[in-house]
């Protein structure tokens, strides 16, 4: 059922108006045989009749499963009304089920102004609709220069996107139709930033709501988070203030936030200057200490035959060789004024023990320790050590020029000699001694 209706003389009938718009009494077609209207969305035959509730509206003889008219429920039917009575109430002129000349949009109820244009579309919208199609039907009634609010009595995920109302039924005779979701305020009290501020939805009357859209008392607010409500430019005033306050208090935070980044900035440069000049004093420190290792073995160096530049490879191999962190001691008599290597402890405990002994002097191979390796840079003294040899020995050749580590175990001189692997190195775990 409809409020409208299509007579071939008297053009457009409206059945909520006295004159049904058209300078006709409802007698004229409430009743009246042979009367021929048409339903204006379809073009079937209609009739006009009064409802239980006393609803003047047309009918159709065949309900045809294509027409929005003849298909609409009643709370879709009362709700129209409703909406077109209350922009009357507010002095409007407001007609029922209006098409566009091109026929892309029609109008619930659709506000006309002082002109005589059409200024806003009253939608009562309770079937389903997605987001996408209430954005397209909007944005299709802009396109003509025409507003439109959307009412709706439930929750509807289209509210976010568009301007909206939902409404709540009369629940008692007398009572009005009321909004309850879509008219925003904005409570800030007192209007501090410490002070919480929100937007929260009042209660009204549906009267007083398309009074005040239609007068423009409030207009479409979107909020941050995307949701469209109707506010009062006063509340929108508020929420700038407020939003004023916290922009200044962000940059007075920020202003802080930047000098204690430059502070720490700052502090983080002295300390990377700090720790640079402290590494590069390391860097000097080892010089040193290389350099006064150098001196103290200059000795050695002579007597072994050693160039003090291959030291820091060969004592690379030693290290290498042994797996654990190494120190040298210092020439041993007891050993063939060879070089002392000692080797932290197993376990890690902190101590070193003795190891071996770099270039030990030949003729002290006669009662050599079976455990204790001894190391020399190349094959000439090898070759010494096993013309010396007269007990078996573990030798490691560690070439500091060519980077090639042999391990053999020397026997005594006049029986032959066996290499043995990385494994056979056997440092010795015995206390330190010299």
């Amino acid at each position: 059922m409809g409020y409208t209706a299509v007579h071939p003389l008297w053009g457009r009938l409206d059945a909520s108006l006295d004159d049904l718009g058209c300078g006709r009494a409802w007698t004229d077609v409430h009743r009246v045989k042979g009367l021929e209207l048409a339903c204006p969305e379809c073009r079937g035959r209609v009739f006009a009749r009064v409802s239980q509730y006393s609803a003047r509206h047309f009918y159709h003889q065949v309900r045809p499963k294509d027409c929005e008219l003849a298909n609409e429920s009643p709370e879709h039917h009362l709700l129209k009304l409703e909406l077109a009575l209350a922009a009357r109430a507010a002095g409007w002129r407001a007609d029922l089920e209006v098409s566009s000349e091109a026929r892309n949009w029609r109008a619930d109820v659709m506000v006309f102004d002082e002109h005589g244009r059409p200024f806003m579309a009253l939608e009562a919208q309770l079937s389903p609709m997605t987001p996408q199609d209430a954005q397209m039907r909007t944005d299709r009634y802009a396109q003509d220069g025409v507003a439109v609010c959307w009412v709706a009595l439930t929750d509807r995920p289209w509210e976010r996107v568009v301007p909206s109302l939902r409404v709540r039924f009369p629940q008692q005779r007398g009572e009005t139709w009321t909004v309850w979701h879509g008219m925003v305020r904005y409570a800030w009290a007192p209007r501090t930033l410490k002070a919480k501020a929100k937007w929260e939805h009042i209660t009204c009357s549906l009267g007083d709501a398309i009074k005040w859209v239609l007068e423009g008392q409030v207009h479409v607010h979107t909020g941050v988070n995307g949701a469209v409500w109707w506010t009062a430019p006063a509340y929108e005033r508020m929420a700038v203030a407020r939003a004023q306050l916290e922009a200044e208090a962000e940059a007075v935070t920020r202003a802080a936030d930047a000098e204690r980044r430059r502070q720490e900035a700052e502090e983080r440069a002295a300390a990377a200057a700090q720790r640079r000049q402290a590494a590069e004093e390391r860097v000097r420190e080892r010089k040193r200490e290389r350099a006064a290792e150098l001196q103290r073995l200059a000795g050695f160096f002579e007597y072994a035959g050693l160039d003090a530049l291959v030291w820091e490879p060969f004592t690379q191999m030693v290290r290498s060789a042994s797996g654990k962190a190494i120190t040298y001691g210092d020439q041993s008599p007891a050993h063939g004024r060879g070089l002392l290597v000692y080797s932290r402890a197993t376990g890690g405990s902190g101590g070193f023990n003795l190891a071996g002994v770099v270039c030990p002097d030949p003729k002290a191979l006669a009662r050599w320790p079976r455990d204790l390796t001894i190391l020399v840079p190349n094959h000439t003294w090898l070759s010494r050590i096993q013309a010396a040899a007269r007990s078996p020995l573990k030798v490691a050749v560690l070439n500091p020029v060519t980077r090639r580590s042999d391990f053999v175990r020397v026997a005594p001189y006049g029986t032959a000699d066996s290499p043995v692997g990385p494994v056979g190195l056997g440092w010795s775990n015995r206390p330190n001694s010299a």
